[in-house]
């Protein structure tokens, strides 16, 4: 059980940092776009959200492969599953439960759903800052 919490906690550290990073930028990137926008301001929050939105989708998706690549590294998943698939009903807490781990790394299963919960919440939160200051630099002007 030990070695499953530390490769999963591993993982995980890993995905942090990447989110972390790409969090760092976007809310830099949306800060300055919103400073220099001259948009009205509908058009300027759909200037601002779509593409933050969807570098969040493609960050997700990135820390899903990153799973999938664990679940390879250690053979978690059983035989002829579509690793990918796996660890994207994990990461969302889906959980159809027609993929299961093998035994033997059965808390993979649950570690990547709770990261993935914890990421998309950070994820959200940062949709709400950046939708914040937008306003905000719009009640400026």
């Amino acid at each position: 059980m030990l070695r499953q919490f530390l490769f999963g906690g591993a993982v995980s550290a890993v995905n942090i940092a990447l989110h972390a990073l790409v969090m760092t930028v976007l809310v830099q990137v949306a800060r300055k776009a919103s400073a220099r926008s001259k948009s009205h301001a509908s058009q300027h929050l759909v200037l601002i959200m779509i593409p933050v939105v969807l570098v969040l989708m493609v960050t997700h998706a990135a820390e899903i492969i990153v799973w999938a690549l664990a679940y390879a590294l250690v053979d978690a998943a059983p035989e002829g599953a579509d690793r990918v698939y796996f660890a994207f009903v994990n990461y969302t807490t889906l959980g159809y439960g027609d993929v299961v781990p093998v035994r033997r790394w059965n808390l993979l299963g649950p570690m990547t759903a709770m990261n993935g919960v914890l990421l998309f919440g950070w994820s959200t939160a940062v949709i709400f800052e950046v939708l914040r200051r937008a306003l905000a630099d719009r009640g400026q002007q």
